[in-house]
């Protein structure tokens, strides 16, 4: 940084001084809570962690100098819950990432569920796709649940990348068909009873070191590698219509 671009030595006094405050009201609002998920403590939270990142920044283009703390920051964090204490139902928000990597193995496999599906909407739709990808994904998809994708994405030509899960509290269940329209437009973030993401990015924050095999998670073995197209899993035709 250049040195008409620093900050000056008052600005990142006035920073210092901001964290003194935070961390007052911060305390404060602790002393005064009204229960464990008190908004004005998670509200003094996000006071306290903005000031901290904004001196910990003017401090570094400064000095070049860093704080011996880490506060994470609001995105790290949920909002308090206001759901109901005792929930008459939940939603599970699933999102998987994937990316088509071998396409050929993609459409070698949907070719196959064809081959078995000797008559079906499966089969139906992969002949009007005419051997698409986007027409092999719709087979695949069609076939196979997608926890079984998930375990078995390597075979499919498919790369993991972030999950996520979501379980959401409600006070009555939905009347069916009410959401299908915009099934993840509802979501509050309030209303979240546990969450569970999964990224790489995790892992380069742990361990920079990690090999290939752990690249794409965490602590997870999900899928198998494959090095041929003869090396495939045979499909049985029995099993599909046990599936089915």
């Amino acid at each position: 940084m250049s040195d008409a671009a620093q900050p000056t030595a008052a600005e990142v006094r006035a920073a210092a001084e901001a964290i003194k405050a935070a961390l007052d009201r911060h305390l404060a609002a602790v002393e005064r809570r009204s229960g464990e998920d008190d908004p004005a403590v998670y509200e003094a939270f996000n006071e306290l962690a903005s000031a901290a990142e904004e001196y910990d920044e003017l401090l570094y283009d400064r000095y070049d100098e860093v704080t011996p703390f880490e506060i994470p920051g609001t995105e790290d964090t949920l909002p308090p819950y206001t759901g109901p204490e005792e929930p008459n139902a939940l939603s599970v928000l699933i999102r998987r990432d994937y990316a088509v990597v071998e396409p050929q193995r993609l459409l070698a496999q949907a070719q196959r569920v064809e081959a078995v599906e000797e008559s079906g909407a499966a089969a139906a739709g992969f002949d009007a796709a005419a051997g698409t990808v986007h027409g092999a994904l719709g087979v695949l998809f069609g076939e196979f649940e997608p926890d079984e994708i998930a375990s078995r994405h390597k075979e499919f030509g498919l790369e993991e990348g972030d999950s996520t899960l979501w379980v959401t509290a409600a006070d009555e269940p939905a009347d069916p068909g009410e959401w299908l329209e915009a099934p993840f437009e509802q979501a509050d973030p309030q209303r979240i009873v546990c969450r569970f993401d999964v990224s790489a990015v995790f892992d380069e924050e742990t361990d920079d070191d990690l090999d290939e095999s752990s690249e794409n998670g965490l602590a997870r073995s999900l899928g198998r590698g494959l090095d041929d197209d003869e090396d495939l899993e045979p499909l049985n035709a029995d099993r599909l219509d046990a599936e089915r």
